[in-house]
């Protein structure tokens, strides 16, 4: 007899395979039939399904910090329970949970047959384990509301809309019998991960003093992008590199500079699309066209919330699987003044984004659905693109970790050989600080390997934060937000830059980069803003508007339309300037209207070349091309 054989002995010991008299359409992909009325189950489904929970039980128990909460109801098993919760340490309520974790502040009494218990319940479980998931329990629909991931038997006529809600499904009859077996895989589990986890902890502290000895973990080779292999043509091996891929949008910047109430995301770019937008056209085409999936998560902060659950909305419809996610914010000052205030809760940089991605939960969730790589986007870079090539070349040359950077002005405009730079040389933030300094800048695109990041978990999610003060004591700011990527960097064995086109290098901190953005400069291409081929200056022009167009309401209401800026360098707007429809704008223009006076840019002319100051300057431009056109004809 085989071990498999032996395994499904024991189960059907157990009576797991006998469901219930009537079952529930979803449910029959786990049933062979039915016998004198009764739905039989198919243990080896249920064999599969088990061992993928107590995988994902096994990788949460792996972490210092993970909470676990075990629901009976079930009179005859409490004793079965209560014994594998006190040899792994875990709660386990078995009285009426109804509003236990929604109303988590608040202290309850509950009611028993013998005495009144009363319980203040402290942080919110990691996951939720239910031995006999009725079909009017609250508590799936709680855990479900707080985005808690469940473990849970179900029978064959659970309802399809609990059924949903589940994370991992054990579709089985929930006998005493077999409930013994769950709690005594579940036991084994925890100590054998007690038992791995003190070496571990030891090899992972090792590693994590090494990054601070090494001088090499101060420095990142840079790849330059034409030097990767394009993704294979063979679809089988593409789709199953891009089956390894998840994709992370940060949603957490307020668009309150540029006059709108809420984030970002809410701002419309082109064609109707927003930064959201652009990202989810891209998954649509890659999984269109690769058959595979990409699972989308928006980290939101506290202010953004709303935005990001309207998001989700909006978008889950279009056959992507997209969900939301907390971002873990610091109570850290800003600088040594205390300009903003002591203790402010704040978003920070990649370093918090890699710490809340530990946090949330949905590591080894992706872990066990396969997933190896993880692409955080910046909410400041609406141009970033989700790049098979990139992909490829890290599966393939085994790196933990890489930022997608682009040169300075003070550097060459690509970089033709493999080069190491120091990471004081490279600009955390490429839209919000001076890059004069520096050779290189960050563009918000980071790739990263689930389980290095697995890794550093085992440990303690506060060793970013750790290497992060150590690098910037001296600053006097917030080490995370002004060296995230770089300190981040520390902690992982293999680590590359990629030196990625400036095409993929998009801001949205001001209007006039919205104007970029929505004039004939940039075409939409499923998802990638790409730039006009017509277009023979690959710098894009630099445009500064005075205070009179710094809301984007200010923006459209002074533009009839957006002008035709192909041929413009630089442009400078002041004062109280309104412009027409169909304008073209070349070379460099400085237009303004002088105090008191409304200058308005009639449509259709053609400005090059010119300093604006009154209407005369606009009509002595465009006579002068008149009679250009009148001696050539």
């Amino acid at each position: 007899m085989t071990l498999h054989s032996i395994v499904i002995q024991k189960l059907l010991s157990t009576n797991a395979h006998i469901g219930r008299r009537v079952a529930a359409h979803h449910f029959k992909q786990f049933t062979y039939g039915t016998r004198n009325g009764m739905a039989i189950i198919d243990a080896d489904k249920t064999l599969i399904c088990l061992r993928n929970a107590v995988q994902f039980i096994a990788t949460l128990a792996q972490q210092k910090s993970a909470k676990f909460m075990f629901i009976n109801t079930n009179s005859l098993c409490d004793e079965i329970v209560e014994q594998m919760t006190k040899k792994i340490g875990c709660y386990s309520p078995s009285i009426n949970t109804r509003g236990f974790l929604t109303n988590s502040h608040s202290p309850k009494t509950f009611k028993t047959s013998r005495k009144k218990v009363r319980f203040v319940p402290t942080n919110t479980p990691d996951c939720i384990v239910v031995f006999d998931s009725d079909r009017k329990s609250s508590v799936i629909l709680e855990a479900d509301k707080m985005q808690i991931p469940i473990v849970s038997i179900v029978d064959s006529a659970m309802p399809l809309d609990y059924y949903k809600k589940i994370t991992y499904p054990i579709p089985a009859n929930d006998s005493v019998q077999f409930v013994y077996l769950v709690c005594n895989l579940i036991t084994k589990t925890f100590m054998l991960q007690q038992k791995n986890k003190k070496s571990i902890v030891d090899e992972t502290a090792e590693l994590l003093k090494e990054a601070r000895r090494s001088k090499m973990k101060d420095r990142l080779l840079v790849v330059p992008y034409d030097r990767l292999e394009p993704i294979s043509t063979d679809e089988v091996i593409s789709e199953k590199i891009l089956d390894k891929l998840a994709v992370l949008k940060y949603n957490g910047a307020l668009a309150t500079d540029l006059g709108v109430d809420g984030s970002k995301s809410t701002l419309e770019i082109r064609d109707g699309l927003t930064s959201i937008g652009l990202i989810c056209k891209q998954i649509e085409f890659l999984q269109s066209k690769y058959w595979t999936k990409i699972p989308l998560f928006l980290m939101y902060s506290t202010k953004t919330h709303e935005d990001t659950i309207k998001a989700v909305e909006k978008y889950s419809s279009a056959k992507i699987d997209i969900r939301s996610i907390k971002e873990t914010q610091h109570s850290q000052l800003k600088s040594d003044e205390g300009q903003s205030g002591e203790n402010e809760l704040y978003p920070t940089g990649h370093g918090a984004v890699l710490i809340s991605l530990m946090k949330s939960g949905i590591v080894e969730v992706l872990l066990s659905k396969g997933k190896e790589y993880i692409l955080v986007v910046n909410s400041d870079n609406v141009a970033a693109t989700i790049d098979p090539n990139i992909l490829t070349y890290l599966i393939d040359k085994k790196i933990e970790y890489c930022m997608e950077v682009i040169p300075t002005s003070s550097c060459a405009s690509t970089l033709e050989f493999e080069a190491t730079f120091k990471l004081a040389e490279i600009a955390p933030n490429f839209a919000k600080q001076s890059t004069d300094e520096f050779t290189l800048a960050d563009t918000g695109s980071l790739w990263v390997n689930l389980r290095a990041v697995k890794r550093l978990m085992d440990i303690d999610a506060q060793a970013i934060e750790d290497i992060s003060d150590s690098k910037g004591a001296k600053s006097g700011h917030v080490p995370l937000q002004e060296a995230a990527a770089g300190s981040a960097r520390q902690l992982f064995k293999r680590a590359i830059g990629v030196n990625v086109p400036h095409s993929r290098v998009l801001s949205m901190n001001k209007t006039s980069d919205l104007l970029l953005l929505k004039s004939n400069l940039y075409t939409c291409h499923e998802g990638v803003l790409v730039q006009n081929k017509d277009r023979t200056n690959p710098e894009k022009p630099v445009i500064e508007f005075g205070p009179e167009f710094g809301k984007v309401s200010d923006l459209l209401s002074r533009f009839k339309t957006m002008p035709d800026i192909m041929g413009l360098d630089s442009l400078k707007v002041t004062g109280d300037v309104w412009f027409g429809a169909d304008i073209t704008l070349k070379g460099k223009v400085n237009i303004t209207a002088k105090p008191g006076i409304k200058l308005e840019i009639p449509d259709g002319v053609v400005i090059e070349n010119k300093d604006v100051n009154d209407p005369s300057d606009i009509r002595q431009e465009n006579d002068l091309s008149s009679e250009n056109v009148h001696d050539i004809a």
